[in-house]
C-alpha cells in the first residue's frame, strides 16, 4: 500500500463545509416550441386547425417542397419534407399557452372572466377526448400594477376553478417579472390554490436579467420559485424595446438579445429549468410567405445552434418552418453526431477526444430528435448502435 501525508480525518475535517454538488437537468420531453394564441382565439378545433393552416400553406406556397424556398440541399429536400408534413398531420402543436396578456389586450371584466372560464372548458373536452398537446396552459397578466396584477390573479382563478385540476402538462406563463418579490408573491398566490402548479417565468425586463445592485436576477428568482419554476421564456421584443432599441433592431439574433440568452444559460444551468427562446414578428402571411418563412427557418436555426431547443411560433405558417428547422438541424448531424458517440462509448479513440459531458450532450440530442419525430428509433440504432434506454442512461450519467 502506498504511503500518504494526509490522514483520512484531517482530510474531512478540512472539506467538512462543503457539500455534494448535485446538478438537475429539465425532466421529461421539452417541447420545440409554444404556440401563443390569444384567449378569444381559442376553440375546441384550435389544435387541429393549425395543423390543417400550416399543411395548406406548404401546398400553396411550396408546392415543389422547401428546397427552393429554404435553400435546402435538394438531396435531403425530399426527406425533410416528408417529415414535416407527417408531423403535421399526427402532431402539429407540441405545446400550447392560452395567452390572456398581449395577444389578448385589454377587455371588459365581463369579456376576459367569460374568455376564461370558456377556455379552461375547451382544455377539459381536448384532456378527456386525448388530444391534448404535450404542454399546455396559459399566459396571465403581469404583475406591473395593481389593476393588473388583480386583474390576472382572477382570470386564474376563474381559469383553475372551471379547469378543477392541474393536470400533467399544465404550465403557467408569468409575464414581464421585474423583481424577486413578484415571484415569491406569485408562488404565494399559487400556494392559496392547494394544487401543484409550476409557472414559466418570461425574461423579458432588463431588471429580470440584471438586478437593481448590478447582480444576476434569474438565479434569485429560480430561488423564490421555491421549485415551482419549469421554464425560461424569452420575450424578445419587450427586452429590446427596454434597452433602447429602434423597431428596426428589435429582433432575435441582435447581440442584446444574445446576452439576455446567455445569462438565461448560466443562471439556469444544472437546476433543471428549461430554456425556451422568444419569436420573430415578421410573419409568413399575404405577399410575404416566403420571406417569413426564411427568416424564421434563420432564426430557428441559430436558436439550436446556441442550445435553445424551444422557441415561440405566433402564427400556423410557422409551424412549416419550425418543423423544418429542427427536423434539419438534427438530420444533418446525425453521421457525425453518431461516430462520436460509438467512438465514445466503445473508447475507440479517434481524431476527437470527448469528455463524458460531450457524450452527454449528443445522447440528449439524439433524444430530443427522437421526441419531435426527426429520427425513429430503428434510425437512431441504426446510426449509434444504441438503444433508446442505452441514450436515455448516457444523457443520465455519461
Amino acid at each position: 500500500m502506498p504511503r500518504t501525508s494526509l490522514s483520512a480525518d484531517s482530510v474531512r475535517a478540512v472539506t467538512a463545509r462543503l457539500s455534494d454538488v448535485e446538478l438537475r437537468a429539465p425532466t421529461g420531453r421539452q417541447p420545440v416550441h409554444t404556440c401563443y394564441v390569444p384567449a378569444d382565439r381559442v376553440t375546441p378545433s384550435t389544435l387541429g386547425d393549425w395543423g390543417a393552416q400550416a399543411l395548406a400553406a406548404m401546398d400553396g406556397h411550396a408546392p415543389d417542397g422547401l428546397a427552393n424556398v429554404l435553400d435546402l440541399p435538394p438531396e435531403s429536400a425530399d426527406a425533410l419534407d416528408a417529415r414535416v408534413r407527417a408531423k403535421l398531420a399526427a402532431e402539429p402543436v407540441e405545446d400550447l399557452r392560452i395567452d390572456f396578456e398581449d395577444g389578448y389586450g385589454v377587455r371588459s371584466d365581463a369579456e376576459e372572466d367569460a374568455d376564461a372560464e370558456r377556455t379552461a372548458l375547451v382544455v377539459r373536452e381536448w384532456l378527456r377526448g386525448g388530444v391534448a398537446p404535450l404542454r399546455f396552459g396559459l399566459r396571465m397578466k403581469s404583475f406591473d400594477t395593481r389593476a393588473l396584477r388583480e386583474r390576472g390573479i382572477r382570470t386564474l382563478d376563474v381559469f383553475l376553478t372551471a379547469l378543477g385540476e392541474a393536470p400533467e402538462g399544465f404550465v403557467i406563463t408569468f409575464p414581464k417579472v421585474t423583481s424577486v418579490a413578484q415571484v415569491e408573491v406569485f408562488g404565494d398566490v399559487l400556494d392559496l390554490f392547494g394544487l401543484p402548479l409550476r409557472f414559466e417565468i418570461q425574461i423579458e425586463t432588463t431588471q429580470s436579467v440584471v438586478d437593481p445592485q448590478g447582480r444576476l436576477a434569474i438565479p434569485t428568482f429560480i430561488e423564490a420559485g421555491r421549485g415551482r419554476v419549469s421554464g425560461l421564456h424569452f420575450g424578445t421584443y419587450d427586452y429590446t424595446a427596454g434597452c433602447g432599441l429602434g423597431a428596426a433592431h428589435q429582433h432575435l439574433a441582435h447581440g442584446a438579445c444574445d446576452f439576455a440568452r446567455n445569462v438565461m444559460q448560466v443562471s439556469a444551468a444544472g437546476t433543471g429549468v428549461a430554456l425556451s427562446d422568444g419569436s420573430t414578428n415578421v410573419l409568413p402571411v399575404g405577399d410575404n410567405v416566403h420571406e417569413g418563412w426564411r427568416t424564421h427557418y434563420r432564426l430557428v436555426r441559430r436558436s439550436l445552434a446556441h442550445g435553445f431547443y424551444q422557441g415561440w411560433d405566433l402564427h400556423p405558417a410557422q409551424l412549416v418552418t419550425r418543423y423544418a428547422a429542427v427536423h434539419a438541424f438534427y438530420l444533418e448531424g446525425v453521421e457525425a453526431d453518431a461516430r462520436r458517440l460509438k467512438a465514445y462509448v466503445e473508447h475507440a479513440g479517434g481524431a476527437i477526444l470527448d469528455e463524458p459531458a460531450t457524450a452527454q450532450a449528443l445522447s440528449a440530442s439524439f433524444i430530443r430528435a427522437l421526441d419531435c419525430g426527426a429520427l425513429e428509433e430503428d434510425e437512431i440504432r441504426r446510426a449509434t448502435g444504441l438503444t433508446v434506454t442505452d441514450l436515455q442512461a448516457l444523457a443520465r450519467r455519461a
